[in-house]
């Protein structure tokens, strides 16, 4: 589905600052396709719950020279350009988040780009271009063939020497070892 500007805007409550947020959106979604902008109500760690605008979809990643498609979800409050979106990895069914660095085992990005977020030299391009950097070297998910009771060994396992399949549906897996020899897998689809 195409979106262009005047229709983002129509999207966004008289709240947000419409015209500039619809602007760096339709900025966005030239430059990542896989995103699709929608209003969706957003429940805070106190529960309150909220309308905001979101980006869902995937970014793609590069990790060890082959492309996936990483599962992210941008929230985006009334109080933007001004605050920094709240930044989710979204993994699908079967998926497991590799809490990390800059990843909560909900799945809550944490990049210092956030926390430092400057209006005058922050948007939502260069954030998702940081977060594809960084998932470069440290993926946020994985798919996992069999339930786990720990995923604390997955994050372990995660930087060992990967062995990359490709299925007959030309999906790609990343298998890893885990302590007990038995396979774990990692993949990245486009629908979340």
């Amino acid at each position: 589905m195409s979106y262009r500007g005047d229709r983002i805007k129509r999207m966004l409550p008289k709240t947000y600052l419409r015209k500039h947020v619809a602007h760096e959106i339709n900025v966005v979604l030239t430059h990542f396709t896989d995103l699709v902008p929608m209003m969706k109500k957003y429940v805070y760690n106190n529960g309150t719950t909220k309308d905001l605008m979101s980006l869902s979809g995937t970014i793609p990643v590069i990790f060890k020279d082959m492309n996936y498609n990483i599962p992210v979800c941008l929230w985006i409050e009334e109080s933007y350009p001004q605050t920094a979106p709240i930044c989710y990895v979204t993994p699908i069914h079967g998926m497991v988040i590799l809490r990390g660095k800059y990843i909560s085992s909900g799945g809550e990005v944490t990049l210092p780009y956030l926390e430092e977020w400057n209006t005058s030299q922050c948007d939502l391009v260069s954030l998702l271009q940081v977060m594809i950097a960084t998932f470069g070297d440290f993926p946020p998910v994985c798919m996992q063939l069999h339930p786990e009771p720990e995923q604390s060994s997955c994050g372990q396992q995660f930087h060992r020497q990967a062995e990359v399949l490709s299925n007959m549906d030309e999906s790609l897996y990343v298998y890893l070892a885990r302590d007990d020899g038995q396979p774990f897998q990692q993949e990245y689809e486009t629908n979340c």
